[in-house]
């Protein structure tokens, strides 16, 4: 006889237990961060890292796949001592309890890091965050200067940009060490002395770039001391910072007038693309190729309206020529009519006139007599006897003396 209830445990086949195990442990914890000793590093083709982390009582298993440790700066290697942020898994083909490595850094870090996060706080405090106290980066530069190492890639890259995008700005580099002890008090003092020789004349700079390539926490350290990051906030200048890396932002970042995430970045950042300026131009040119030819239309077409309506000056001589042509003939008619008139006018008028001739009495009987002084005598007693008087006839004359005055 058996029981109403079944009393006998669930069996799990082996996946089912690590399966349950492994969700068990990634469900209870959430990211970490382990530090210890690298040992039985393997980096297979596929591009994952596989190694131990240590330390001097107990190691555990550690899988760094490929999409996060490219991102990574550092080469892992046997007995370096590091620090990882994780996530606690289990490998449930073999029952292995392991960590799954998402960011990698070396040991001391830690340390590193708090020490950051109290100058920021600091400084933060201060103001040197504020956007307020952060300087315009100009519109268009024409001499730049660089803090950085004249033999490292981060030169090198902003050359390359500036000589792609405008090769015709000026570049002052300032050398510096980026890396080590020396780094820090060689990067302000590079600042100050830049500003010190804009501020006497002895160059005319637009815009400072300080920065570096990337590397490891260690490696950026200079650019998270308070030395450069005071140096900086002094700057009449303003400042770009491009220290390469991306995952983090230094304290130069954050204290520098603008940030670029590269040094090629703060390159492209401060000069323009001559390829843009080249198609602006170019868009230009086209325009005003356009507003020209309009205006040529429009010009060709006045010009047509104009020859439509403005008739040929030898046309005009032509028609003026017979103007004056027709006014001459007009006025020669005129002439000859106005004198053919004059001539009968003076033909009636010397008619009236001879009809009222005292010659024409002559003709008839009658004669004229003068004095001897040639006065036409009227009164006979203007004459006394003896006196000599001529007489006019129709024909001839006759000199005559007085005999005898009657009145």
């Amino acid at each position: 006889m058996t029981s109403s209830y079944d009393t006998t445990p669930t069996t799990l086949s082996v996946s089912q237990l690590n399966r349950q195990a492994r969700t068990l442990l990634e469900s209870h914890f959430d990211f970490v961060w382990v530090e210890g000793e690298v040992s039985n590093f393997a980096a297979p083709s596929s591009g994952h890292w596989y190694f131990s982390l240590k330390d001097g009582a107990a190691q555990v298993r550690c899988a760094m796949f490929r999409n996060k440790n490219q991102r990574l700066k550092l080469n892992p290697k046997n007995g370096d001592a590091v620090r990882l942020r994780c996530r606690v898994s289990l490998y449930e083909g073999r029952g292995e309890f392991q960590l799954i490595a998402e960011f990698m850094e070396p040991a001391g870090a830690g340390a590193l890091q708090a020490a950051f996060e109290r100058l920021k706080a600091k400084l933060a405090d201060e103001g040197l965050f504020d956007g307020s106290q952060k300087k315009a980066i100009p519109d268009s530069i024409n001499h730049l200067g660089v803090i950085t190492s004249p033999t490292g890639a981060a030169i090198h890259d902003i050359l390359t940009v500036l000589k792609r995008r405008c090769p015709g700005i000026a570049v002052s580099i300032i050398p510096v060490a980026v890396q080590g002890q020396n780094a820090a008090p060689e990067i302000s003092a590079a600042i100050a002395r830049v500003n010190r020789w804009q501020s006497e004349g002895a160059v005319n700079l637009d815009a400072l770039i300080v920065g570096r390539g990337g590397g490891s926490l260690e490696d950026l350290w200079a650019f998270n001391e308070e030395i450069v990051a005071r140096a900086i906030a002094d700057s009449e200048l303003p400042i770009v910072s491009a220290v390469g890396h991306e995952i983090d932002f230094t304290i130069a970042d954050m204290v520098a007038d603008a940030r670029a995430a590269t040094p090629s970045a703060a390159a492209e950042m401060l000069s323009p693309d001559q390829r843009e300026w080249q198609n602006q131009l170019k868009a230009a040119e086209q325009r005003l190729q356009q507003l020209i030819r309009r205006k040529l239309s429009d010009a060709a077409r006045d010009l047509e309206n104009l020859r439509r309506r403005l008739r040929h000056p030898g046309h005009q001589l032509r028609e003026q020529s017979q103007r004056l042509d027709d006014l001459e003939q007009r006025l020669h008619n005129a002439m000859q009519r106005k004198l053919e008139h004059a001539g009968t006018r003076l033909a009636h008028l010397g008619q009236m006139l001879d009809s009222l001739s005292p010659l024409r009495s002559l003709q008839r009987g009658y004669a004229i007599i003068t004095d001897a002084s040639g006065n036409v005598v009227t009164d006979a007693g203007t004459l006394s006897q003896g006196d000599a008087v001529q007489a006019v006839l129709a024909k001839g004359r006759l000199h005559l003396r007085v005999d005898k005055v009657e009145d």
